[in-house]
């Protein structure tokens, strides 16, 4: 008899809202069932609990679909990985009598619709606005002058799963440690780190390199760029070479496109008058009238700072080489929540996310004797109209009370004694 396996790739991948990456390759979403169907099998089915290896990380259930024919050789599955399975491809062998076996092979990605994955988002417009949506805005300008800026994300482009698969498996963690790494992968707090650390190739063989001198000859100016897509493509195709060249904005938006195609829920944020705290005193010594800077934030649990879910929620991560972190050109993720009440002692980079919305300006001036004199302080001027695109509408939403007390509120000055 003819025998074959039906891994149903359109019918589950509608299912688990991956349909848009591809419908010939099973890419499912982790803590949601699928289904895979067995054809000319007189597979028997007992109840014996299968052995585990020492250092199994994540166990998967199966059952036996109600539609099968046990009598006939047709027997469907329903298969379920973790809601905590580490995301990445797997091999799937199935044994359908020696010496004839099935080798396929499918993707696992995060869950934002399951509630036990620790990136799970309520809200369904929110889910595709942050995980399905493949275009959006990026805000640039002044508080006062601001535009949006077109940009393609793309995260469900033809080479994506290859490339952002690629993407994990080049960082210096894997390398060091490949089975720690891949373990590690259940953890969206981990994986944000990793990718903060991989869009930027100041410390391994990250996406993209900066440019913020004017000299642009051997690359592409930041300001041409308008995807995320030709970038990562770019890269992925030169054998992981960094691509020329990317300031804030442009190392948000290809971080948005991979957190978003892993299934980490995600939007791109522009700080305007953004500070640059070097010293970790919570004062900036200098300031731009003009500057902003582009950040993104990732949805996910942070049961690793608090068991009461304080920390939970949008968190941040940048990716643009500011100052390393752990030894690393990566940002994050800093629970917004924690910058907003000035808890600057909680992992990751709260006090440098801090500075950048909410710290003192010092201005200085020297005296006859060249000692440096502080002359006056601004409090207000750090931190103005942070912003993002609207849930399903091309409007701006301002998100700066989730990262600061108004000035003058005597909460604010709370925050700021946490230092």
């Amino acid at each position: 008899d003819e025998k074959k396996v039906d891994l149903h790739c359109h019918a589950n991948n509608v299912a688990h809202n991956t349909h848009e990456i591809s419908t010939s390759q099973l890419i499912v979403r982790r803590g949601q069932p699928f289904s895979i169907t067995l054809e000319g099998t007189k597979c028997t089915f007992g109840t014996r609990v299968p052995m585990c290896d020492v250092g199994t990380k994540a166990l998967w259930s199966c059952s036996i679909n109600a539609t099968s024919s046990l009598q006939t050789g047709c027997v469907t599955l329903n298969v379920t990985p973790p809601a905590d399975a580490p995301v990445g491809k797997y091999s799937l062998s199935i044994e359908l009598g020696r010496p004839l076996a099935v080798k396929e092979s499918l993707v696992v990605l995060f869950n934002p619709w399951c509630q036990n994955d620790w990136v799970y988002l309520p809200d369904e417009k929110e889910r595709q606005e942050y995980v399905m949506n493949e275009q959006g805005h990026i805000y640039t300008g002044t508080a006062h002058c601001f535009s949006p800026m077109f940009w393609d994300f793309g995260q469900f482009e033809e080479e994506m799963v290859d490339i952002c698969l690629k993407l994990l498996d080049v960082n210096p963690k894997h390398k060091r440690d490949p089975e720690d790494d891949v373990s590690a992968r259940c953890n969206p707090i981990y994986v944000g780190r990793v990718i903060s650390a991989m869009i930027n190739c100041y410390d391994d063989m990250g996406v993209l390199q900066g440019c913020w001198d004017g000299d642009y000859q051997d690359g592409v100016c930041p300001t041409r760029w308008t995807s995320s897509v030709s970038i990562l493509q770019r890269w992925f195709q030169s054998g992981c070479k960094a691509v020329k060249y990317g300031q804030c904005w442009v190392f948000a938006g290809v971080m948005c496109t991979v957190m978003r195609f892993f299934g980490i829920p995600c939007r791109v944020v522009t700080n305007f008058v953004s500070g640059h705290d070097t010293n970790n005193s919570l004062t900036i010594d200098q300031y731009f009238d003009e500057n902003f800077h582009v950040w993104v934030e990732g949805w996910m649990k942070r049961p690793d700072l608090d068991q009461d879910g304080r920390y939970d929620g949008w968190q941040v991560l940048d990716p643009t080489p500011q100052e390393r972190s752990e030894g690393m050109f990566c940002c994050g993720p800093a629970p917004v929540s924690a910058i907003h009440d000035g808890h600057t002692n909680l992992k990751y980079d709260v006090p440098f996310v801090f500075s950048e919305v909410n710290a003192d300006v010092v201005k200085w001036k020297a005296d006859g004797s060249k000692i440096k004199m502080k002359y006056l302080t601004d409090t207000a001027k750090v931190g103005q109209k942070i912003s993002t695109k609207a849930v399903g509408s091309t409007a701006i939403n301002d998100l700066t009370n989730t990262y600061k007390y108004k000035e003058g509120k005597d909460a604010n000055a709370n925050s700021f004694s946490q230092r």
